[in-house]
């Protein structure tokens, strides 16, 4: 069961989500949404992703614990990835997770979206969540070539292995850079 929880191989995610994710964009097109609004909305649905990205990170997956149950959970959730980081099986959320998650924000949405427009941003949640999982793999395994990938693996393996209690974007620093958890570099350190 624990190992159904914590381990998954990373091409199981777009296999998964994104026939999911176009699916819900469907839905919103059947109930009426252009095909323009429903663009924009899937776009609106990835980058509110990446909020959501860092505070489940930072809230819950880097929650302090002091309790067997709640060290368990912990470790079930986030903490094995952090003990294991360059297992290849630890990289990605497993699908039973991800559907538990997915589903909390499909109630969530409920709460917040019309019904036409709900269905949409949780496809382009789910596409933003597909790009976060495959970044996260590529950080960890990739060898990349683009800077700002480049610079995207510096920013998450700093986490890793120097501060895990700052920079908890994997996608982007924004919200490092909005809530005060942006790491300073090593130069920064030293000169102050």
């Amino acid at each position: 069961m624990k190992q159904m929880m914590t381990r998954s191989v990373w091409w199981l995610v777009p296999v998964i989500w994104l026939p999911v994710a176009f699916y819900f964009i469907k839905m919103s097109h059947s109930m009426g949404l252009t095909l323009p609004l429903e663009v924009i909305m899937s776009i609106v649905g990835a980058f509110v992703w990446t909020f959501h990205e860092y505070c489940l990170h930072r809230f819950l997956f880097h929650l302090d614990t002091k309790s067997y149950w709640g060290n368990t959970f912990h470790y079930l959730i986030h903490g094995c990835h952090h003990k294991h980081p360059n297992d290849g099986l630890r990289l990605v959320r497993p699908p039973a997770v991800a559907a538990i998650i997915a589903l909390m924000f499909w109630n969530l949405y409920g709460i917040l979206f019309t019904l036409s427009i709900r269905p949409v941003m949780f496809g382009g949640g789910l596409i933003g969540y597909v790009i976060y999982d495959m970044i996260h793999y590529y950080v960890h395994h990739g060898q990349p070539t683009k800077q700002s990938i480049k610079t995207l693996k510096k920013y998450h393996l700093n986490h890793h292995f120097r501060i895990q209690n700052k920079g908890f974007g994997i996608t982007t620093t924004l919200w490092d850079k909005v809530f005060g958890t942006l790491p300073k570099t090593k130069a920064a350190e030293k000169s102050g």
